[in-house]
């Protein structure tokens, strides 16, 4: 490792804390801003990470708070990673971090997410990131991290290009375990993000949501869900293509966004159903956040992951009847939750 950097996660729940357990052990100073049964338990017995990558319990470089107003000393990077209806607020409370911050960036799901951070922290002080990862909190104290790619995260300028501190921030998760990279263009990524897991979210919420103890691991396991989900991912790359982007699978091998794009409907199937060996039944449950709030009966990113997508199919005038279908069902359930 170089230099030691501090970075400060808000929102840490379980993506959040597995980030900053790793970044810990790579012997980065971390700051976790979550809740307050959390944050007892990492002060009480560090925090303690389970799943495909490691196992381990992580005490040192790692400090646990409950707002923004207990973080000490300057800030390298500061991530946002509350839930997006939560941003307003956080942003709110961070205030009093922005003169201590050098860089500062959301790696939530969506597209145009850092305007509200460009407005908090000033607009030079922004970078664009963009990860693939699924983890989930166990318990206070407690993450797993139920799946992994070999590139999980992204960090670019937002008007295009690398610098010193998009590099440096991939350096640092990827010597401490999670493979990441400078991105010249981190647009692209968002918006291929978007789909993938517009694509999980969209299929796996609408089709699973009515009985709880149901993944995504087995939904891919019948033929018609693997069906369904087939067609729904093809509208979406419909979208994405007539925004301007092709597929480049940057979240492989999970993505497969090129194969099913070039590949016949029944190989695309069989392809979604052979998928679902690469879950170890250990690291199940698998859902996407979306899913999990259905199932926990909260309100669904709908708006913010699907809504786009959605609009951008109508004002091109993309034709994406099995998404619109699933967006439908989703805003329905959501008017209730």
């Amino acid at each position: 490792m170089s230099k030691q950097l501090h970075f400060c996660i808000h929102g840490a729940g379980g993506l959040g804390s597995l980030i900053g357990g790793f970044l810990a052990r790579g012997g980065h100073k971390v700051t976790l801003i979550a809740r307050k049964p959390h944050v007892e338990a990492i002060r009480s017995d560090g925090l303690h990470v389970e799943g495909v990558r490691a196992q381990f319990v992580q005490k040192d470089n790692l400090f646990a708070v409950e707002t923004p107003d207990e973080v000490e000393g300057d800030i390298d990077y500061y991530i946002l990673l509350t839930k997006a209806k939560g941003s307003d607020q956080a942003l709110s409370d961070a205030q009093i971090l922005v003169d201590r911050t050098a860089c500062a960036l959301t790696m939530q799901n969506g597209v145009n997410k850092e305007g509200k951070l460009q407005a908090a922290f000033g607009k030079d002080k922004v970078i664009g990131g963009s990860i693939m990862d699924g983890a989930t909190l166990l318990g206070p104290g407690k993450t797993l991290n139920h799946m992994a790619v070999p590139i999980t995260a992204y960090f670019g300028e937002l008007e295009g290009g690398e610098s010193d501190r998009t590099r440096a921030i991939a350096d640092a998760l990827n010597q401490a375990g999670m493979g990441s990279r400078a991105t010249p263009d981190i647009v692209h990524v968002h918006w291929e993000k978007l789909v993938q897991v517009g694509g999980a979210s969209g299929w796996s919420a609408s089709t699973l949501g009515g009985i709880t103890k149901l993944d995504f691991v087995d939904g891919i396991a019948v033929t018609e869900g693997a069906e369904q989900y087939v067609l729904l991912v093809k509208d979406l790359i419909a979208i994405y293509r007539a925004l301007g982007y092709e597929p480049q699978n940057f979240f492989a091998p999970v993505s497969r966004l090129i194969e099913i794009d070039q590949e016949s409907f029944e190989e695309a199937v069989k392809g979604v159903l052979e998928l679902g060996t690469r879950f170890k039944p250990e690291n199940r449950p698998v859902r996407t956040s979306m899913h999990d709030d259905l199932v926990a009966g909260r309100r669904m990113e709908v708006d913010e992951v699907l809504g786009p997508l959605a609009d951008a199919a109508k004002r091109l005038n993309v034709d994406a009847p099995t998404f619109l279908s699933a967006f439908r069902v989703l805003k329905t359930l959501n008017a209730y939750l």
